[in-house]
């Protein structure tokens, strides 16, 4: 995720790169810049290869280095990243930082050059020193991988540190993410919720929503789901899915908000359709319950199925409880099976009883108790009421395994403490 951001960030600073050299370049009291810079602005790049080409070959750092980046992104001239090299590295050596960066983020990314993580590592630092706060935190970056020098996390904490006092969003939300995870520093919720803060500040999206995750929790700060709500709004509306989902998680269960339905469909949906695998499970069962929205079997079969095929454990469950009910669909217990199998692979407590019970009366499968036993004792294992009713229903009646009434007793015990009646009933008939 982190190699991500830092590739966004990058594009972003490349669009932007030209635009600041020429506004820090307004000074330069050279006349052939300052017809460049008009050609610039009027986009006439000929032009500017003209005027700045000539002062670019006499040492003129800042021409070198817009040099650099027309051959870079092909403006007036044709694409040639070699050439775009060459003027970054003349820019380069006479401290013009933005032209260290990119050639320290070429080495990194092995763009036009073989990668050498050493050589970025050593580029970065030169911007970094003078300030640079994209540089500083790139070069923080590689202490936390261990990219070009040893991985170092005090070393990290240290660049991030600079670059998030001169408001860099990314640096901001990295420290809060080693305050959080105690990295380089003792773990501090605080300092974590304080850079979270100034981060999500200026909209960044997974700050924002990590914030909303420590005012539920209570993590630095006095638990407030309204505060969370409130943030997760924030992070939504920029799209981010599991906000969107929890959202509609808390609008639907009655978490800090009124119970809503709709809001919850909606929140659900939108997430939903960024393939987030748990909103299409909700929505599948909202559909299939009628909640916010008329009933609609077909429509939770199609979420269910949405969720199902990404491996989502709960919607496949659900799967096979539609096919072996005949829920919206024609009853298949030969579909129940395999979705069942599926989810009880995956350690799901529901689907592992649900497929001991067709194992125990035979449904769309031969009758098997050993098998019923094995997936009761799964489910059993992890606390499931039902499936601890039925392993003691076994022990005591002998099925697939040996009459065992003490087992059997044990085994209600544990279903009656989990407010399970059938287990409390036959628990005081033993």
């Amino acid at each position: 995720m982190m190699e991500l951001t830092q590739r966004f960030l990058w594009c972003e600073l490349m669009k932007r790169l030209l635009f600041v050299v020429l506004l820090l370049s307004a000074s330069v009291v050279s006349a052939d810049f300052d017809k460049g810079m008009k050609c610039a602005e009027a986009k006439d790049y000929l032009c500017v290869l003209k005027e700045w080409q000539s002062i670019a070959k006499q040492g003129h750092a800042i021409a070198q280095y817009n040099l650099g980046l027309m051959y870079d992104n092909g403006q007036g001239v044709k694409q040639d990243k070699a050439e775009a090299l060459k003027w970054y590295r003349m820019a380069a050596d006479q401290g013009i930082a933005n032209a260290q960066i990119i050639i320290g983020y070429k080495y990194e990314d092995g763009e036009g050059v073989k990668q050498d993580h050493f050589k970025a590592t050593e580029y970065y630092k030169l911007a970094a020193d003078q300030g640079h706060a994209f540089a500083q935190f790139s070069l923080a970056l590689m202490y936390v991988k261990g990219q070009g020098v040893k991985q170092d996390y005090f070393k990290a904490l240290e660049y991030y540190k600079l670059a998030a006092d001169q408001g860099h969003a990314v640096a901001q939300f990295s420290l809060a993410l080693m305050y959080v995870k105690g990295q380089g520093v003792k773990q501090d919720y605080f300092k974590a919720l304080e850079y979270y803060k100034l981060a999500a500040d200026q909209g960044h999206v997974v700050a924002q929503f990590n914030l909303a995750l420590m005012y539920v929790k209570g993590q630095g700060v006095k638990q407030d789901k309204w505060k969370a709500i409130a943030y997760y709004k924030l992070s939504a509306d920029q799209g981010h899915a599991s906000a969107q989902y929890n959202l509609g998680f808390m609008y639907q269960n009655d978490q800090g908000v009124k119970q809503d339905y709709f809001e919850a469909l909606e929140y659900y949906k939108l997430a939903a359709d960024q393939g987030h695998a748990s909103a299409q499970t909700n929505l599948g069962v909202m559909y299939g319950k009628g909640q916010g929205v008329k009933q609609d079997y077909f429509k939770a079969l199609e979420y269910h199925k949405l969720a199902a095929d990404q491996g989502h454990a709960s919607a496949q469950t659900n799967l096979g409880f539609i096919y072996e009910n005949g829920s919206g669909v024609k009853q298949d217990y030969f579909k129940a099976l395999e979705y069942y199998k599926l989810a009880a692979d995956q350690g799901d407590a529901g689907a592992q009883t649900n497929l001991a019970l067709m194992y125990d009366n035979g449904l769309g499968v031969k009758q098997d108790y050993f098998k019923a036993l094995e997936y009761y004792k799964l489910a059993a294992d992890q606390g499931h009421a039902g499936a601890q009713t039925n392993l003691g229903n076994m022990y005591r009646k002998g099925q697939g395994v040996k009459q065992d009434k003490r087992k059997a007793k044990e085994w209600y015990g544990k279903a009656c403490d989990n407010q399970n009646q059938a287990g409390c009933d036959n628990y005081k008939k033993l």
